[in-house]
């Protein structure tokens, strides 16, 4: 399969996501957090991204208490907002809703309070985060107490957490608690650096990785996605992974 998209040389004329088919993480909803910000970008990016093969949408705006303090109350109007503006288009995508959530002390209160989490699939995945900085003290608890309401915590770009690169075992530990890993698609173009490159594809070679993400907040994340699409070392890279994408569909 893999084959017939890329071929033999570096890249393809038209980009091709569509082994994939399902993006599960991305900040396309309008003006909820750092992703886009208006109805009209958000129809433009929905639409350049369907032309790579992409045939569905989970977005996840960030639910961070200080910063981005989002409910289902924010968000899912929101979506109301986008498929009704896809209808108005003709466009036969597929848009849901979850969301990003930092793995803070908010969050832990939100899950002990029995409130509505924004979860996505038919395994009840959720997607969880942690600060650049410093991992949460209370990222084991949280992914236990997730776990006891049946909720299966996919943890979101884990290559870009640089204090894990030197520890690689707690890449391994994150999976031995339960999590699903998801790697963004940018990570592995070297975006980010050479090393969340290194780590990301490191991830890769020990199949360790779940979903790929294209983590979408803007114009220069929408053109290195497209130059991606066709690079044979990005082939090469996921093509051995049992990724989860497609069953999102």
């Amino acid at each position: 399969m893999f084959k017939s998209l890329f071929g033999k040389s570096q890249s393809t004329a038209t980009p091709d996501f569509s082994f994939l088919g399902a993006d599960m993480h991305s900040h396309l909803l309008p003006g909820l957090d750092d992703g886009l910000q208006t109805m009209d970008q958000t129809m433009y990016f929905m639409g350049r991204l369907e032309k790579m093969g992409y045939r569905k949408f989970i977005c996840t705006p960030h639910i961070l208490s200080d910063m981005h303090p989002n409910t289902p109350d924010t968000i899912l109007p929101k979506l109301d907002e986008v498929r009704e503006a896809l209808a108005e288009r003709g466009s036969n995508l597929q848009v849901e809703a979850a969301a990003e959530y930092m793995i803070d002390l908010e969050f832990e209160k939100l899950i002990d309070s029995g409130a509505k989490l924004l979860t996505f699939g038919d395994k009840n995945y959720i997607l969880i985060e942690m600060s650049y900085v410093a991992p949460s003290p209370n990222f084991e608890k949280i992914i236990f107490n997730l776990q006891m309401k049946d909720i299966k915590p996919v943890f979101a770009h884990p290559e870009r957490y640089s204090y894990f690169h030197s520890q690689f075992d707690k890449y391994e530990r994150l999976i031995e608690l339960g999590c699903l890993l998801q790697v963004n698609i940018l990570s592995l173009s070297g975006f980010y650096g050479k090393e969340v490159k290194k780590a990301g594809e490191l991830l890769f070679k020990k199949n360790m990785v779940s979903f790929l993400g294209t983590d979408m907040h803007h114009d220069r994340h929408l053109a290195l996605l497209t130059d991606m699409a066709g690079k044979r070392d990005f082939l090469n890279t996921v093509s051995s992974a049992e990724l989860l994408n497609k069953t999102l569909l």
